[in-house]
């Protein structure tokens, strides 16, 4: 604004006299909220809805600054001036009941009040208090003249409270976990509307008295939908005081607790968003469900008959001979692994069984010897689809039919004939095999050899930054291929560079087409002209009912803050008599299960890839996965409630217009109250899209909060240098210096001064390269505030509204949010 000559102007400090135009609008809307809300004596709980409904009313009303005329007919002359008819705010309302669960003999309609009308639909809001949530509908029958709230039936229910009071007594049990609050969501392929729903309040958890508040020691109803709870005493005087004054009496509730009430999980994923091939994509994969054994898979013909055709392809490939096992060897086993592959309308394509061997029976220098082989790295993955989006490139995806048969195997192993499969009169002899197969640790590596001997022929290059990733520049033209396993997604900016690759790995392996990336590792891919959303929806429904947590109540952070979390016994009884008080003892023992918390870390670790915001808290429980507590058991059970609450929530990367490359870094100095070490967070973008993001603790002790910062900034440093790399390497412009933002300016004055001092001399030599980088023009440092700072979700437990806030700065919004 400056450079173009646009000079900011404010008004002098109190003196709101000088804000005349919003002062008199603000008074306006509160104005006409108070008069809708005074009228049908509806609660303050509810005062979004009605600033929403007076703001609704004001702009179709004629206006005196406009002479008579209504604001919204100027502004849309040819649209519709109400899309329904106008209704009194507050009164009782009847909603058809379109849920698949009712009955024929249920009630066809819900009880609701009117809450106003929809921004993003032509319907009524309504407000269900049965079912804790908003509907939106046209099919509802008003009861004009009967207020919701009525006042008289408020008297009558309580005496205590008088006419004089202006707190208004709820009568509506209302859950303020349930009402999921909304965020912008991809617009579908269509484009059939700018969608945008407006975010639904969250009630206070102390505005509803304490007799509607659901009993946690009662057991949940059997229904999916928790009946209205009914008073059965008079409602306590105590709980209409001030906050101050009823301190002393408010009943308390551990915040790890959770009610037994049951959270339909449909009340947190809604579909109404997608576009018809997003949609065929996601009723794909909840269609079929994965057999959990052999016998499951055996008797449905469509498992049986793919199973089937991969003992076909083993044979045809001479995979392995039958032999008698010779004596001093060992075979090792095999399992069948199954999965669904989808076309590219997101239609079902085919069931697709593998038979995997069970490579951790393997020897070293027995069975096998060498096994590394590269592995793309997911930020790699991330960066490739954030060009895309700013560059507007097609992906695609390519998956080649048993990958691993192509590779040779050069050790000697003896595998058991696969179960289900055994051949009649030989069921002694063994798998004497030939070729690399799923599951072997030398298989990765011998099926890599393989394929990169394959695209060097065909011109592309090999990525020195991460060698999964291959390139070519060609008649103005860029390709790029990523290879994850057997895995494959290419983009260029040139369609044609796409179909002749394509023709050549056919030609050398037999590849299948899945076309447009909708589904990658687990990953549903959707695109839109908003851009690529990535999300791990399904991903997370099946964790979630796999631990029992479909029902479970919903929480708005995935973490509580315990600094006593990394404790165990003999740490307990060294601490001083006063915190030995504020710890349960029984929260220090053992967990019984060790390996259950292990196998739901693994589960949380491969989640982080599109979650970031969980990405602290599962780092920080993973440090304690040899001899896990009680303590830190829950709090595990707690990310899964924060992933209840929004499971199909994931990363837009859309067009900024740029290619800047920013970092933010932050610390915990002395976090972990056992070692006393710092945790580092970090966060890198690349065009304005998060491909990057990481929460460690370091691993020696800092003496002071700088040193911790400016070991965070180091290492932040090193990834912008790597991101750098990778960018330079396959043709792309990146506008430098990067900018990497710190909120501390003790470690920026060091990183900008060389120095050395009694406060910077015992801070290691490679820390400092950091100086280097920022003479070298790659780097430039910037001061944050802490409020600003975006890597505070990576080193801490925060309020749900610091989450909120840190969540839509990161990018990431909830498509699947119900309206």
């Amino acid at each position: 604004m400056h450079n173009h000559g646009l000079l900011h102007q404010s008004s002098c400090v109190d003196t709101p006299a000088q804000n005349g135009v919003a002062e008199r609008k603000n008074r306006h809307l509160l104005e006409t909220a108070r008069a809708l809300m005074f009228h049908s004596d509806v609660p303050k709980s509810f005062w979004a809805d009605a600033v929403s409904t007076a703001c609704f009313l004001i702009n179709r009303m004629p206006s005196a600054v406009l002479n008579g005329e209504i604001p919204y007919s100027i502004l849309f002359p040819t649209t519709k001036l109400f899309p329904v008819i106008p209704k009194i705010f507050g009164c009782v309302c009847f909603v058809r009941d379109v849920r698949p669960n009712v009955s024929k003999l249920d009630p066809k309609s819900l009880r609701c009040v009117f809450l106003g009308y929809s921004r993003v639909q032509k319907g009524y809001r309504c407000y269900s208090p049965d079912l804790c949530r908003y509907l939106v509908s046209t099919d509802v029958t008003f009861h004009e003249s009967s207020p919701f709230f009525s006042s008289s039936i408020l008297s009558e229910s309580s005496s205590v409270v008088s006419e004089s009071d202006d707190i208004l007594v709820y009568r509506v049990p209302i859950s303020p976990v349930q009402v999921a609050v909304s965020e912008p969501e991809l617009v579908n392929d269509a484009d059939v509307a700018n969608i945008m729903p407006s975010p639904v309040p969250a009630l206070p958890s102390d505005s509803v008295p304490a007799s509607f508040v659901p009993n946690p020691t009662s057991p949940g109803p059997a229904s999916t939908v928790p009946d209205p709870v009914v008073p059965d005493s008079p409602i306590d005087p105590s709980h209409d005081l001030l906050i101050a004054l009823r301190k002393g009496t408010r009943p308390h509730r551990p915040p790890q607790r959770y009610a037994d009430c049951v959270y339909p999980i449909s009340s947190f994923v809604s579909y109404q968003r997608l576009s018809p091939v997003s949609s065929s994509l996601v009723a794909t994969l909840e269609s079929i469900s994965l057999p959990t054994n052999l016998h499951q898979a055996l008797t449905h013909p469509g498992w049986r008959a793919t199973m089937e055709d991969e003992m076909m392809a083993l044979e045809k490939a001479s995979t392995w001979t039958l032999v008698d096992l010779p004596s001093g060897k060992k075979a090792i086993g095999c399992k069948w692994v199954f999965a669904v592959k989808t076309k590219a309308d997101g239609s079902l394509e085919r069931l697709k069984a593998r038979l995997v061997a069970k490579g951790y029976a393997q020897t070293y220098g027995i069975n096998y010897s060498e096994t590394f082989s590269p592995v793309a790295k997911l930020t790699s993955v991330r960066l490739l689809i954030s060009l895309a989006a700013t560059y507007h490139w097609d992906l695609h995806q390519l998956d080649v039919k048993n990958a691993f048969l192509h590779g040779d195997l050069l050790e000697e192993v003896y595998m058991e004939q696969p179960p289900g499969f055994v051949a009649q009169g030989e069921s002694r002899k063994v798998c004497y095999l030939q070729k690399s197969l799923y599951g072997l640790k030398q298989s990765p590596r011998a099926w890599f050899d393989r394929f990169y001997g394959v695209v060097k022929k065909f011109g592309l290059s090999q990525s020195k930054c991460d060698h999964s990733v291959f390139y070519q520049h060609s008649g103005g033209g860029m390709i790029l291929l990523v290879v994850y396993v057997d895995d494959i997604v290419i983009t260029e900016s040139k369609i044609s560079g796409i179909s002749d690759l394509k023709i050549f790995l056919n030609s050398q392996f037999q590849t299948k087409d899945l076309g447009p990336l909708k589904y990658f590792l687990g990953i549903e891919v959707l695109r839109s002209k908003k851009g690529i959303f990535l999300s791990q929806r399904k991903y997370v429904l099946d964790l979630l009912k796999e631990t029992g947590k479909l029902d479970a109540t919903p929480s708005t952070i995935p973490m509580i803050s315990n600094p006593f979390l990394d404790l165990n016994d003999s740490m307990f009884a060294e601490l001083p008599n006063d915190l030995k008080k504020k710890i349960d003892p029984e929260k220090l023992k053992p967990f019984a299960s060790p390996d259950r918390y292990r196998r739901l870390i693994g589960k949380l670790n491969y989640l982080t890839v599109t979650c970031p915001d969980i990405t602290f808290s599962v780092s920080l429980l993973s440090q304690f996965m040899e001899a896990p507590t009680v303590a830190q058991w829950e709090a595990l059970e707690h990310i899964l409630h924060y992933l209840k609450g929004s499971p199909g929530r994931g990363i837009l990367y859309t067009n900024y217009g740029h290619t800047k490359v920013e970092c933010f870094c932050d610390v915990d100095h002395a976090g972990s109250k056992a070692t006393r070490r710092s945790t580092t967070g970090y966060c890198v973008f690349v065009g304005g899209n998060l491909i990057s993001w990481r929460s460690k603790k370091q691993g020696v002790v800092s003496k002071s909060s700088a040193e911790a910062e400016y070991k965070a900034m180091s290492q932040s440093t090193q990834e912008i240098v790597w991101v750098f790399q990778l960018m330079k390497e396959i043709g792309i412009i990146m506008t430098l210096p990067a900018k990497l933002w710190c909120d501390n300016k003790a470690a920026l004055h060091i990183a900008s001064n060389s120095v050395f001092h009694e406060h910077t001399k015992h801070i290691e030599i490679d820390c400092h390269f950091i100086r280097d980088k920022i003479k070298e023009n790659v780097i430039s440092t910037g001061h944050v505030r802490s409020d600003d700072q975006l890597a505070d979700l990576l080193t801490k437990a925060l309020n749900s509204t610091r989450v909120d806030y840190l969540c839509n700065k990161l990018g990431m919004v909830n498509i699947y949010a119900p309206t």
